[in-house]
């Protein structure tokens, strides 16, 4: 079979760093049975070094690590079990995905909630401080969500400087990592970020089936789903304690394997050189796509302020004509909207979306002559 030169990486990273596929299945081999559950400690003892793993990726030994099936179940557990209140001023960037807005539409059925959007300039798409600043002290903010990166355009939010402001006013903060965790080294261990979401089949290079969380404990969100979860069984209620208190029913030991294993390789190659190496394959990317004049691109002005995610425009066409003729050719984007609609009303490509592509560490030369000989096909027969 012919291989696909991979452009999706914004979605799912792929392929995974072989220790992945190796540790996964030497693993479930095995030790394939529930955590918590038996008398032999092995799966449970993978789950808290996997969970002591991504502290010491994010600087933070003193936090603590709850485990979901998805960013999206995290996201639903953390909103959804806050303490909102009528008249909550809710704070969101432009670039936010349909995990957090469609959940706050939700919440609007509720409560009468306010929610305002953080500024950010839509040509060089860039945060703006001092109007951020403002916007705080004329609407004291209850709850802040950014996305550190966003999976329409790259743009990374100065996170470390928005929480700072709108710690002051004892807003609870919420960062979406799903782009950047494993990617940008990132010091979590401030009392600014509250709720921090991961997500393992992302830049955390792992497998389906594990996300979750990183909290300080402080504040405790009423939990989303109940049953057992091995610990504390006499209770009648959930625990009180983190993270027992949201990891109802059985954990995916094979997914937590996964992340075990690619936590375990990117601490090996350094997070910094995967950074890096996903830079370099973005400037490649983006002098591709420079070639051709039937297309335009949507990235922040400053290109060293974005993680390896372009989304574009191409004259004449649809973004799923071309996504059809792209794949025809071998090559894999993603077309439409991303699950982000507010990001494309903010971006001006509502509602035809654009075409994605999201390069990652292991995109390789031979993916690059592969994407240039498909565009010049499209350019070609335009």
């Amino acid at each position: 079979m012919e291989k696909i030169a991979y452009f999706n990486n914004a979605a799912t990273t792929f392929p995974k760093p072989e220790e992945v596929y190796s540790f996964v299945d030497k693993y479930y081999r095995e030790f394939g049975f529930n955590s918590g559950r038996g008398q032999i400690d092995s799966p449970s003892k993978l789950t808290k070094d996997t969970r002591n793993l991504l502290l010491e990726l994010f600087h933070c030994p003193a936090k603590k690590v709850v485990f979901t099936p998805s960013a999206t179940e995290a996201i639903n557990i953390i909103l959804q079990g806050l303490p909102i209140t009528d008249n909550f001023n809710i704070y969101i960037s432009p670039f936010e995905h349909n995990a957090v807005t469609r959940v706050l539409n939700f919440l609007q059925g509720l409560y009468k909630l306010n929610i305002f959007t953080l500024a950010v300039n839509n040509k060089s798409l860039t945060y703006d401080l001092e109007k951020i600043k403002y916007q705080f002290s004329e609407n004291k903010p209850n709850i802040v969500v950014v996305s550190h990166a966003s999976n329409v355009c790259g743009a990374i939010a100065p996170i470390k400087e928005v929480c700072t402001m709108s710690y002051q006013y004892g807003a609870i903060n919420i960062i979406d990592m799903c782009q950047t965790a494993g990617l940008i080294d990132t010091d979590l261990s401030s009392d600014i970020y509250d709720f921090v979401v991961f997500s393992g089949h992302k830049s955390l290079y792992a497998t389906f089936g594990i996300a979750g969380f990183i909290c300080s404990g402080d504040i405790i969100p009423r939990p989303l789903i109940y049953g057992g979860n091995g610990f504390d069984s006499a209770n009648p209620n959930m625990p009180e304690t983190i993270p027992e208190r949201f990891e109802a029913g059985s954990q995916n030991i094979m997914a937590i394997a996964g992340l075990y294993a690619a936590l375990k390789w990117i601490k090996k190659t350094g997070i910094n050189n995967i950074y890096a190496k996903e830079k370099e394959n973005l400037t490649k990317l983006i002098s591709v796509l420079k070639e051709f004049n039937n297309i335009r691109i949507i990235i922040p002005s400053c290109e060293t302020d974005t993680v390896g995610v372009v989304s574009s425009v191409f004259d004449g066409f649809s973004s799923d004509n071309i996504g059809q003729i792209l794949s025809n050719q071998g090559v894999e984007v993603r077309t439409g909207l991303h699950c982000a609609p507010i990001a494309h009303k903010f971006l001006g490509t509502f509602p035809s979306g654009t075409v994605r592509f999201s390069v990652g560490y292991f995109n390789t030369d031979d993916d690059f002559i592969k994407l240039k000989h498909a565009l010049n096909y499209i350019y070609e027969n335009s």
